[in-house]
């Protein structure tokens, strides 16, 4: 039986296009930033690749597991990928890796700001020199990256998307991270300003943000306390990677939609139950 779609007043198809209509490519091109380690970055590398996109796998550290991320990409006979390397602190470096990108793939369609640094801290021990290391990985190097792709989107007619991982907490954030969120509730201002600086240049260049939940908890969280942390969702349930990465997919496709910070957070942020301000919970 062949799908149909309600139809606007011209008759046109009321669908949303997938990501081969959007970009006007049969393989569109993505980078995901933090993507090599067994975390949201992956999920979504895994996610945009089963939609038929060709990837930049970057990691910075861990450059062992970005080739575990693409011998499962070759396993699972998905489109081509490659492993691009920088430390998102080196402005040029970061810089360089989208020129890398664009230089191997002829464009870039997406880009996925996934990579993030977070260790709890004492108030009391937090150095200058450590929330200026949060912001300058953080916050200026998805800046960068951002910068970079967008202005190639620009110039490219069916321009691109540019997603921001965010975090929900930054609104009700957890004890012993003081210099961790402030880095993290910039992305939203950047998300909105950038929106607005490349969608003025090329309106087909869309800057969104995904603002994730508790997903993928650590190992080492004990049964009381995933107990404690589903009670204190309004789903009762953690999240996972994979509904992250299904709607960085709904804010690639759309193309309607943007400047915007999209919770996936199973209502964490607008639901309280006894104040758990503790733990770091996402990916």
């Amino acid at each position: 039986m062949t799908r149909s779609f309600p139809r606007n007043r011209e008759g046109n198809e009321l669908s949303i296009p997938r990501l081969q209509t959007t970009f006007q490519c049969q393989a569109p091109v993505a980078l995901v930033t933090g993507s090599g380690a067994p975390r949201v970055g992956r999920a979504i590398a895994l996610h945009l690749a089963s939609l038929g996109c060709r990837l930049a796998i970057h990691a910075n550290s861990n450059a062992a597991a970005a080739e575990e991320t693409l011998e499962q990409l070759r396993r699972d006979s998905r489109p081509p990928a490659i492993f691009v390397g920088a430390d998102l602190a080196d402005a040029a470096a970061t810089a360089a890796m989208v020129a890398r990108v664009v230089e191997t793939f002829g464009r870039i369609d997406i880009l996925v700001n996934s990579a993030a640094i977070w260790s709890p801290t004492p108030l009391e021990q937090i150095t200058p020199a450590e929330i200026r290391r949060y912001f300058d990985i953080n916050t200026v190097g998805s800046f960068i990256a951002a910068r970079a792709a967008g202005l190639q989107m620009v110039d490219q007619p069916s321009g691109g998307v540019i997603i921001n991982l965010g975090d929900w907490a930054t609104s009700r954030p957890y004890l012993d991270h003081a210099a961790y969120f402030p880095s993290k509730g910039a992305i939203e201002v950047m998300t909105r300003s950038l929106a607005v600086e490349l969608g003025h240049r090329n309106p087909r260049v869309r800057v969104n943000c995904v603002r994730p939940g508790p997903v993928l908890l650590s190992e080492d969280v004990d049964p009381e306390d995933r107990r404690r942390i589903e009670d204190g969702m309004l789903l009762r349930r953690i999240g996972t990677a994979e509904q992250v990465a299904h709607a960085v997919q709904f804010l690639c496709e759309n193309d309607f939609v943007t400047g915007v910070d999209l919770p996936v957070d199973g209502g964490r942020s607008i639901y309280a139950n006894d104040g758990l301000q503790t733990g770091r919970n996402i990916g």
